[in-house]
C-alpha cells in the first residue's frame, strides 16, 4: 500500500494537469454538496400540519393544531399507535401521513412546535392584549406542557443519545416557559374565560 503522502503525488503523474484539477474540483464539490446536505433544516411540521397553521386563523384552533402535532410525535416516540385524526371542522385540510424522522428529529421538532406556539400567543398578544382567545389558548397549552414535561423527563432518563438529550433539555425549556406564563394566569381570568365558553351561542 502506497504511503498516504504520495498518493497524491502518484495521482498527479498519472492525470493530466487539467484533467487533476477537474478531478480536485470535483472532488471538493461533492465534499460541499455533502456538508450543505447534512446541515438542510429539518423542518418542526409536515406540509399538511403547515397548511392546518395557516387554515386556522384563530388563536386557540391554531394552538389545538400545534398540541395534536407534538402528540402525533410522541405516539411515534413511545411505539403508540395511534387513532386517526379527526378534524376539527369538516372543511378544514387533512393531517396527511405521521411525521418522519429519528427519534432526535421527533424530539427536535416537539421544541420547535412549541416554540412556534409561543410565537403565536406572543404575536397576538402585541397586537391585542386584551383577546379573550390568549388565556384561553395558554391554558390549553398550558395543561398539555404540563404532561409534556412528564414525558420529557422520563425519555431523558432512558436515553444517552448526545443529540436526543440536547433537544430533549431544549423541549423542557419551551415547555417551562409556557408552565411559567400559564401559571400566572389570574383566577378570576380562568373562571371569565369558563363563563364565556359556557355562554357562547
Amino acid at each position: 500500500m502506497l504511503p498516504s503522502q504520495t498518493l497524491f503525488t502518484t495521482i498527479s503523474k498519472t492525470i493530466r494537469p487539467k484533467t487533476l484539477w477537474r478531478f480536485v474540483f470535483a472532488c471538493l464539490a461533492l465534499v460541499v454538496l455533502s456538508v450543505m446536505a447534512d446541515a438542510q433544516p429539518h423542518d418542526h411540521l409536515t406540509d399538511q400540519e403547515s397548511e392546518l397553521i395557516r387554515y386556522h386563523q384563530q388563536l386557540d384552533k391554531r394552538i389545538d393544531v400545534f398540541i395534536k402535532a407534538i402528540d402525533r410525535r410522541f405516539s411515534i416516540i413511545n411505539g403508540v399507535t395511534q387513532a386517526k385524526t379527526k378534524k376539527l371542522d369538516r372543511d378544514e385540510p387533512d393531517w396527511g401521513d405521521l411525521p418522519k424522522g429519528t427519534r432526535a428529529q421527533l424530539l427536535d421538532d416537539i421544541a420547535g412546535i412549541l416554540d412556534e406556539a409561543i410565537t403565536n400567543l406572543d404575536d397576538v398578544s402585541q397586537h391585542d392584549e386584551k383577546n379573550p382567545l390568549i388565556s384561553r389558548s395558554l391554558r390549553k397549552l398550558t395543561t398539555a406542557a404540563n404532561g409534556y414535561v412528564t414525558q420529557l423527563n422520563a425519555l431523558r432518563t432512558q436515553t444517552k443519545d448526545a443529540d436526543e438529550l440536547v433537544v430533549i433539555e431544549k423541549a423542557l425549556d419551551n415547555a417551562g416557559q409556557i408552565i411559567e406564563a400559564g401559571n400566572k394566569l389570574p383566577a378570576a381570568t380562568l373562571e371569565k374565560d369558563k363563563d364565556k365558553k359556557k355562554n357562547k351561542p
